[in-house]
């Protein structure tokens, strides 16, 4: 393969520099998830790992991006050869990236019981339908974490379930533990019997206060009907004087002139 040379071999034990970019972290892919072991080709030698985004420094030594970025970082040289390495002259290698998406690797729940190989490009994809892969229950409150083949089984039972509202229509909203104990026709009879309850005491204490009115409008009537006996007999009384009032000079003048005419007799 034409990248063998190209690729740094380091002979003997690893170099300090080497070390330390391994400690800091891994660029590359680790080996446990192929499924066969990766051809010595596709290693990165400062990571030891299969090598991720490669690219290739001036002196044609081949390295995953962040491997590499990393050691640049401290210093300008290539690991291997030691050459004086500007940054901007790095090449990504996509051809040798393609090839390595190619290789066969294991599911990353191989541990939880998932057999399935598929190519390292195509590794998310599997990853996002896995039925082994990790899920956080998506109920609110919930903080555990399923198979996503037991997801929807969780969710059914689930103590912090979604609110739902009550299948046979009694409007109510309800979780899991809620639905379980659910009784809406008892709880209807119930709601029905005091509402029918209040409405009672509303209609009862409505007819009282019409009593009272009916009372009070009687009382007004009667108070009425008094009044205007009185007004009547009051009308009589002064039209009575009145007429006496009125007949009194008259008889003064009769009985004077008889008066007078007795004195004259006399």
């Amino acid at each position: 393969m034409r990248w063998a040379l190209s690729i740094c071999r380091t002979p003997g034990s690893p170099k300090p520099e080497a070390d330390a970019a391994r400690a800091a972290g891994s660029g590359g892919y680790d080996l446990s998830l192929f499924a066969r072991p990766p051809d010595s080709n596709f290693l990165c030698s400062v990571c030891h790992g299969v090598l991720k985004r490669p690219v290739r420094l001036p002196c044609h030594h081949i390295f995953c991006k962040k491997c590499i970025l990393r050691w640049l970082a401290r210093q300008k040289t290539c690991p291997c050869c030691r050459k004086e390495v500007k940054r901007k002259k790095m090449v990504h290698v996509n051809k040798l990236r393609r090839t390595i998406g190619r290789l066969e690797v294991k599911c990353k729940n191989a541990e939880a019981g998932c057999l399935v190989t598929c190519p390292l490009a195509h590794r998310k994809g599997h990853q996002d339908s896995c039925p082994f892969e990790l899920m956080a229950c998506p109920n609110e409150g919930c903080t555990e974490q399923v198979p996503r083949g037991v997801l929807t089984e969780h969710r059914q039972q689930c103590l912090h379930g979604i609110q739902q509202r009550c299948p046979l229509g009694c409007g109510a909203t309800l979780g899991p533990a809620e639905r379980a104990r659910h009784n809406c026709y008892r709880q209807l009879r119930e709601a029905w019997g005091q509402r029918q309850e209040h409405s009672r005491t509303l209609v009862l204490c409505l007819l009282q206060r019409l009593r009272k009115l009916h009372r009070t409008t009687n009382l007004i009537h009667r108070q009425l009907a008094q009044l205007g006996d009185f007004l009547e007999d009051d009308t009589l009384l002064m039209s009575t004087r009145q007429e006496e009032a009125e007949a009194t000079p008259e008889n003064s003048i009769e009985a004077e002139v008889w008066g007078g005419q007795s004195q004259s007799g006399v």
